[in-house]
């Protein structure tokens, strides 16, 4: 077989990338990225980047951090890979799992690993099934979750993503899930509601969903603390009480995805901490180790492991476990990334940093193109609209955050276009000076935006 002469062709030839449309990709071919260094990518021909989504949501040290990579390199040379089936174990995953226990809510004293958030909500549903059936509770199998949250693209995961696009032409969802109105004030408030009535209204729909279906017949209500890759959504003052409350009420277990929000991305560890959630089951991924190696950990109360671990014993085996289960040069470099953002106050950072991106933002609301600015930290998201008067969604919805993705990388910029709001998520070691940056790019880019709407919306 021939090859195919340059990079991106190559890449044309090859590849079928995620979260993109195909036939485009082999009309523009990708940007093919060379190195990273702080909060900067370079591509190939030399052109630098602030990525302001901080990769997907997750190098919360930035790029090319030399300690990650010696992390890896010494377990690359010792114990490149072990195993932790059948009563096998290694320093690194017995060092991590103790780390997170001690990090994590009371009550999450143990941890099951993964390779991805996906795998880890898959677990999860898993985890939740043979927990209810140890109780001689068969018929509790069915989730809670809400539309626009995000949980992954596995079959059962994205069964309990809300957004149309992970179930549209997969025949999903393949279990059972209800999903929720979206705790979205902006978008879903009633004409002449109040955001606490709004809450109340979401509550209400809650508790008659238990009703309707049966609480005996429920097993959890899942949720990100801040739904992120839906819209960068915070939630409204007082609705996580009220959903624990009613949870709690009708035993359902409630479980925290803080795949993006862990690790100090909204100012606090984890996103728990901000809302004040006390979960059955925390899940965590990305930031766990800035995304230098794929891992992911489910975080267990001591009563569901309990009720596991004993029936476990009854039947033999508790069988399930992936080949890289706490793969030892995953969790090695996750106890140094953990340890650098410790040392370096990257938590901390992220309060300071993210009150200068809220305010600096916040500027932007008077521009003609931008409805809402939102966020808590440093995760925000700016939503683009037809009419600020009305709220009102461009003709062709997604359009305009399309071009907006596009057109930043000529300013040097990367976000993210989640339809036509667009979200930032910069590395936890962001300065003053780049978050300058970062908006003084953006603010170029909504200009050129409103030309180019202006102009008719020419082909790009």
């Amino acid at each position: 077989m021939s090859r195919p002469n340059s990079t991106a062709a190559r890449d044309i030839a090859h590849q079928l990338h995620p979260y993109t449309n195909a036939v485009r990709h082999a009309e523009i071919g990708p940007i093919v990225m060379d190195r990273g260094e702080g909060i900067y990518v370079f591509d190939d021909q030399g052109n630098r980047y602030i990525e302001g989504l901080a990769g997907l949501w997750s190098v919360a040290v930035g790029f090319g951090e030399k300690r990650l990579v010696e992390a890896a390199r010494k377990q690359l040379d010792k114990l490149p890979y072990y195993h932790t089936f059948a009563h096998k174990s290694h320093l690194p995953s017995i060092e991590l799992a103790e780390k997170l226990a001690e990090m994590t809510p009371e009550g999450l004293s143990h941890v099951f690993f993964t390779n991805s958030g996906s795998e880890a909500n898959d677990t999860v549903i898993k985890l939740v099934w043979y927990y209810n059936n140890a109780l001689g509770r068969p018929k509790k199998k069915k989730f809670l979750a809400r539309t626009q949250g995000y949980h992954g693209v596995t079959v059962a995961a994205a069964s309990l993503t809300g957004l149309p696009n992970n179930h549209r032409d997969f025949d999903l969802p393949a279990i059972p899930v209800r999903h929720l109105t979206c705790p979205h004030f902006y978008r879903f408030g009633n004409p002449g509601e109040t955001e606490a009535q709004f809450v109340e209204r979401l509550a209400a729909e809650l508790e008659a969903v238990i009703q309707e279906e049966g609480a005996d017949t429920i097993a959890a209500f899942i949720g990100e603390p801040l739904m992120s890759a839906g819209g960068v959504i915070p939630a409204p003052e007082g609705y996580w009480q009220k959903v624990q409350e009613i949870c709690r009420r009708y035993d359902i277990l409630v479980v925290a995805d803080e795949v993006i929000t862990g690790f100090g991305r909204l100012g606090t560890t984890f996103g728990s901490e901000h809302y004040g959630i006390k979960p059955d089951l925390m899940v965590l991924s990305k930031q766990i180790t800035s995304s230098y190696q794929p891992l992911a950990a489910i975080m267990i109360s001591d009563d569901i492991f309990k009720a596991v671990a004993d029936n476990s014993g009854k039947i033999g085996t508790f069988g399930h476990g992936y080949t890289a289960t706490g793969h030892p040069v995953a969790t090695a470099v996750a106890l140094e990334n953990l340890a650098i953002i410790e040392e370096r106050k990257l938590v901390e950072n992220a309060t300071a940093m993210g009150k200068v991106l809220q305010a600096r933002l916040a500027k932007l609301a008077s521009h003609p193109l931008v409805g809402e600015v939102r966020g808590v930290g440093l995760i925000a998201g700016v939503e683009l609209v037809a009419d600020k008067a009305t709220k009102a969604r461009f003709a062709e919805h997604g359009k305009v955050g399309a071009y907006v993705f596009a057109r930043a990388h000529h300013h040097g910029l990367i976000v993210r276009n989640i339809m036509d709001t667009l979200a930032f998520c910069p590395p936890l070691i962001i300065t003053e000076s780049q978050i300058e940056e970062m908006a003084q790019a953006f603010e170029r880019t909504l200009d050129d935006a409103a030309e180019w709407i202006a102009a008719g919306q020419p082909a790009y």
